[in-house]
This record gives structure tokens, C-alpha cells and sequence, in this order.
């Protein structure tokens, strides 16, 4: 379909729509300058995988290992600013009658530019939780200004003495239930998603833009290229073009 003509009915679909549903992945915070979770690393941190560091066992094996490259992304999160298709996402909801805002990203770049509660599928960085008991560590997590800090000692719980673990999803791990309810609720219910920056590869969340298409709504997946296999239309490009053309049109109506 050609881009202008999909940009152009999206821009209809969302002036009547009663609920949106905004869908974000890696792709709209990479142009922020996150790398992306697949993308290698950088210095000290080059010689690892990230599918090594993001899980449960790696954690028990070298819990200082994961705990060093865990406060080096949040390094790289603080120093990062929302984009404007960050700022975008945040204009749109001031000018729809319901959107949800979901997203498989645990930096808060959303928030920082004015979103309001996102569903968070992955977890937050900025949170952490006791890998034993899993109550939530209330203390200020630390944030090294040398990327190549290394490995760190993770602070212990203060209810059962356990290691802190990042609040995040690792690989192995379950999505959190509360918010997966709440983006099948979403989905089920919109008549309008976007999709923006997602791989199309990471499961439960790649099914729902499937669980809405089915339920009738306009979707349309904003990415670098189209995924043949994904329901919908795709608009070809990066989020900072097209999400803040669609914000201008939409507050523009």
C-alpha cells in the first residue's frame, strides 16, 4: 500500500477511534541512542552476549557480573532524552478519547516525556527486587559514570538478606501477569493499534497486534522494513518521521 494513502486512512482511523492502542519496542527508544537488546555492546561489556547476562542462572553463577552490566544500561538510559516520537506518543494521548500505551522497553523514556502509566511487559530498570523473597528494593539503585566499572556487588534485601536483581524480565522468565492481562484487554478492545519498533519476534507480545486485527481494529506497524508475517500495513521508516506527522495531524483535526 502506499505510504501516503496508509498514512492518510491511519490518520481517519485514529480521528474516530475510540480506543488506541500504541505498541512500542527497542526501535523507538534506539533513536534515543539505547542500543537495541540484540545490538552488541560496547567496551568492557563487547565481549558478552546479552541473552549470557539476562538470565536467572547467569545471575546465581555471577550475580556481581550481571549486576555491573545491569547498572551500566542504566547509565546508558540516564543519559539518554526522550525522542520526538517519545513526545509524540505523549501528544497524541492528550488528544484521543482512550488510549493504552504499551511497551516491551524497561527505560523510562516514555514517562519522562509525559506519558502517563505504561504497561511495562518487561519490567522497568529503574526497579529492582530481591532475587530470593521478590520483595521490591526501596533504596536508590546506583548509576556508574564509568562504562567500564565492571563487575558489581548487588545490594542485599532488607527483609531476608537475598541479592537485589534488576526488575526486569529475564530470558526463561514469565511475562508479569497484571500487565499482559491488561495488554490482552487492550487489544481485545481497540480499534486502533500501532505497533512501533518492534523485532515481530518476541512472544506474548508479538501476538497482539494478531488479537487485535482479529477483533476488527486498524493496525499498522511503523518500522525500518515490513514484516510479511505480521497482520496489517506497515509504514516504512523511523518512528521520529511518522509518529509525530500523525500527532500534528491528529491535533491539527
Amino acid at each position: 500500500m502506499d505510504a501516503d494513502y496508509l498514512f492518510n486512512q491511519t490518520v481517519e482511523y485514529l480521528k474516530t477511534a475510540q480506543h488506541v492502542v500504541i505498541s512500542t519496542g527497542a526501535g523507538i527508544s534506539a533513536e534515543s541512542g539505547i542500543a537495541t537488546f540484540r545490538a552488541p555492546s560496547t567496551g568492557l561489556w563487547s565481549r558478552y552476549k546479552s541473552g549470557e547476562l539476562a538470565t536467572a542462572e547467569a545471575f546465581k553463577r555471577n550475580p556481581s557480573l550481571v549486576w555491573g552490566w545491569y547498572t551500566w544500561r542504566r547509565m546508558q538510559v540516564a543519559n539518554a532524552q526522550p525522542n520526538t516520537a517519545h513526545r509524540a506518543v505523549a501528544a497524541m494521548a492528550q488528544c484521543l478519547p482512550h488510549m493504552t500505551l504499551i511497551t516491551q522497553n524497561v527505560d523510562d523514556l516514555h514517562e519522562r516525556a509525559g506519558s502517563q502509566d505504561p504497561i511495562h511487559l518487561h519490567g522497568h530498570l529503574a526497579t529492582a527486587r530481591c532475587f530470593t523473597c521478590s520483595q521490591p528494593y526501596l533504596d536508590t539503585l546506583p548509576i556508574v559514570v564509568d562504562p567500564d566499572a565492571g563487575p558489581l556487588e548487588p545490594p542485599r534485601c532488607q527483609h531476608c538478606e537475598g541479592l537485589i536483581r534488576p526488575n526486569v524480565v529475564w530470558f526463561g522468565e514469565r511475562m508479569p501477569e497484571n500487565e499482559m492481562k491488561r495488554a490482552r484487554i487492550a487489544a481485545f478492545d481497540c480499534d486502533v493499534m500501532l505497533s512501533i519498533g518492534t523485532s515481530g519476534s518476541v512472544a506474548p507480545a508479538v501476538y497482539l497486534p494478531t488479537i487485535a486485527a482479529e477483533n476488527g481494529a486498524w493496525v499498522v506497524h511503523i518500522n525500518l522494513e515490513a514484516d510479511s508475517t505480521a497482520p496489517g500495513n506497515t509504514l516504512i521508516g523511523p518512528a521520529t518521521h511518522w509518529l509525530p506527522k500523525l500527532a500534528q495531524a491528529l491535533l491539527s483535526a
